[in-house]
This record gives structure tokens, C-alpha cells and sequence, in this order.
């Protein structure tokens, strides 16, 4: 499954202008702080409506601003998990999870409980079923959040920082469990990160987005050698002992 996108967009004074395109290779996109990571993700989650330019996702046009097209969020197959998870406090875990099926019409209320159930399950964490929001873990939560974008079998996966709110020790595993789960459906993903481990578990094709523009690209280990920009640099040649100190709590 191949994707690509060449986007414009103007929010006030930020303007993004990006091309990119994937496979089902991960792609980790990295950069300072507003620089446009989030709006990139949300432009092709159907939030934001571009100014101009085209994003395609296998085969299908989700936006063509010379064709007028443009597809509303949840006819794009897109599965989107935002930072702090966006999990609805009133419902319960599988009610969570069956909301994306929403789009179904035809499904009966068994239905969709049996597919969050399902995938739930296919996560190794049914047992969080009928548990509210208010009561997981952080790394609970983001199970239950990646079930939700899950359970519309995306074509394209958007995860927005989906560690960064974990404790170091369910950082570490739920860092492996999602680079096998992505390895395993072959779901290709953009996924926003400010950890180079989170870059190299998911063996990530890396894209460097700086004042709304995409600077480099390609493996970390091209952009360990050729770092285009202090940013780069640091990103991938953090200081020797920050990771040694930081290893006594946490491996790759």
C-alpha cells in the first residue's frame, strides 16, 4: 500500500508546504517544536482543508483541490490518535472502540461491540473491555486508543506521539508491541516522535519537518552521517552520556 501527498496550507501565520509519500515501511517524522508536525497529521486526518494540493492513499483520492475533492474524516480510512488519546470519558472502553465503527450504518450494536471486542483482543487486552477511560494506565490508554484507530482497518495510520506519555518501562514495551503490530498488518503509518529509539525500533523511514517545510529525509542512519541541520544532528547524536544515563533505565 503506497501513499503520497503535496499539500498547501496557510493557519494564520504558519504556512505548510509538504511532499511526502510512503509505503509500508513506518515513517517517523521528526522536528522542533512548532514546526508543523501535528497540523501535517491533522491535514490528513480531514481537520484541516488544504489550500491546494492532492493526498492519494492507496489508489484512493482523499483531497484534490484542482478536482474538488475533498473527503470528510471519516470516509478517509484514515486512523488517527492524537496526543492525550482522545478517548470519550463517558463510555466505557469497547464503547470507545465501537464508535469507529460508527460509519457502518449496517451493523447491528452486537456487531460493533464484537469487532472492538475483537480487536481488543488481537491487542492482547480484552480484559479492558468494560473499564472507563478515567481508570487505565497511561499505557492502557494508548492500547485502547490505537484499538479505536484500528478498528476502521485504516489504509494509513497517524500516531501523534503515541509514547511520549509513558513511564520508561511501558514506553519500552509498548515501543516493541506496536513496531511487531505494524510489521505484522503491514499498515503503513506516519508517526510523530521526539525519541531517535522510537525512530530505529520501528525501523522508520525518517522525514524532518522544519517551519512547515520537509528539510531531509531517509534512513537514521543517512541522517546520522549527514545531518542537514543542528536539529538533525542533535536529534541523532544525543550527548553520550544523557543516553548512558538514561540506558540504566531503558534499552531499545
Amino acid at each position: 500500500m503506497s501513499w503520497q501527498l503535496s499539500i498547501q496550507l496557510s493557519l494564520g501565520d504558519f504556512h505548510l508546504d509538504v511532499k511526502m509519500d510512503g509505503n509500508a515501511t513506518p515513517v517517523a517524522l521528526i522536528g522542533p517544536n512548532g514546526s508543523g508536525k501535528t497540523t501535517l497529521l491533522r491535514t490528513i486526518a480531514g481537520v484541516h482543508h488544504p489550500d491546494s494540493g492532492t493526498i492519494e492513499v492507496g489508489g484512493r483520492i482523499l483531497f484534490d483541490s484542482a478536482r474538488g475533492i475533498h473527503l470528510s474524516p471519516e470516509e478517509r480510512r484514515v486512523g488517527y490518535v492524537p496526543q492525550g488519546y482522545g478517548l470519550f470519558p463517558h463510555l466505557r472502553v469497547a464503547d470507545n472502540i465501537a464508535f469507529g465503527t460508527l460509519t457502518q450504518p449496517q451493523l447491528s450494536r452486537r456487531a460493533r461491540r464484537n469487532i472492538a471486542l475483537e480487536t481488543l483482543e488481537q491487542l492482547e487486552a480484552v480484559h479492558l473491555a468494560d473499564r472507563w477511560p478515567e481508570t487505565l494506565s497511561g499505557g492502557e490508554k494508548q492500547t485502547v486508543a490505537l484499538a479505536r484507530a484500528l478498528v476502521i482497518d485504516p489504509q494509513l495510520l497517524l500516531l501523534d506521539e503515541p509514547l511520549a506519555a509513558l513511564d520508561a518501562s511501558a514506553r519500552r514495551s509498548l515501543r516493541t508491541h506496536l513496531a511487531q503490530h505494524l510489521a505484522d498488518r503491514s499498515i503503513p503509518s506516519i508517526v510523530i516522535t521526539h525519541d531517535v529509539r522510537d525512530v530505529r525500533a520501528l525501523a522508520a523511514t525518517v522525514n524532518v519537518i522544519e517551519q512547515g517545510k520537509i528539510i531531509q529525509n531517509g534512513s537514521a542512519d543517512e541522517l546520522t552521517a549527514k545531518p542537514a541541520t543542528d536539529f538533525v544532528a542533535e536529534f541523532f547524536h544525543a550527548d553520550v552520556s544523557d543516553f548512558a544515563s538514561r540506558d540504566s533505565t531503558e534499552s531499545p
